[in-house]
């Protein structure tokens, strides 16, 4: 068989440059962006026309008056520059003693014993970067928040079922979205 010459190959590889390279990743682009427009800008969280964070990272909270998410294994800014897990075993002594601090510092800010915890408020997600807690999660915070605020725990407690979301078609364990709880919270005015 005849070989192809240096012009072929160079017409070849300049073909799938622009295929590959440029046309395709355009196409999926714009078909990802007229689809999928929230997603595809990262499903930005907006209050008042004001870009506040995103629905797919958590954000610190501290203070009484708001919920708290899960620890961040990406430092305390829920950086996602840094998204990953601790990757620390569950033998490693590290991690039990940054467990367990935080353990007592939780059941201390929301005065229940340690044992009434749930393990989503002491642990980081797998990215470190989850903006859910569970509804337990949620549930035990409720009499603090309220109390700040000057709710009632039942005004709060439907916020909590308001903004407690399941995954898509129904599947997966239910979450709470901190920042779009925290936000709710805030609109009251109290």
């Amino acid at each position: 068989l005849p070989q192809p010459g240096w012009s072929a190959w160079l017409r070849f590889s300049a073909l799938w440059l622009v295929l590959g390279g440029l046309a395709y990743p355009a196409v999926t682009t714009a078909l990802g962006g007229a689809l999928f427009p929230a997603q595809a800008t990262g499903s930005l969280i907006r209050d008042g026309g004001r870009v506040v964070g995103s629905a797919l990272i958590g954000q610190p909270f501290t203070g009484d008056r708001y919920f708290i998410g899960r620890p961040s294994a990406a430092g305390s800014g829920y950086d996602p520059v840094n998204a990953s897990g601790s990757n620390l075993a569950v033998s490693n002594p590290a991690l039990r003693e940054r467990v367990q601090a935080q353990a007592q510092a939780i059941a201390a800010r929301e005065n229940i014993p340690v044992t009434r915890i749930p393990v989503d408020l002491l642990t980081a997600s797998g990215s470190g970067l989850d903006p859910h807690v569970s509804p337990a999660g949620a549930a035990v915070q409720v009499a603090r928040v309220a109390r700040a605020r000057g709710l009632t725990d039942a005004q709060v407690q439907a916020l909590v079922r308001d903004h407690t979301e399941r995954g898509a078609l129904g599947l997966g364990q239910p979450g709470v979205n901190v920042l779009e709880l925290n936000l709710a919270l805030d609109r009251l005015g109290r």
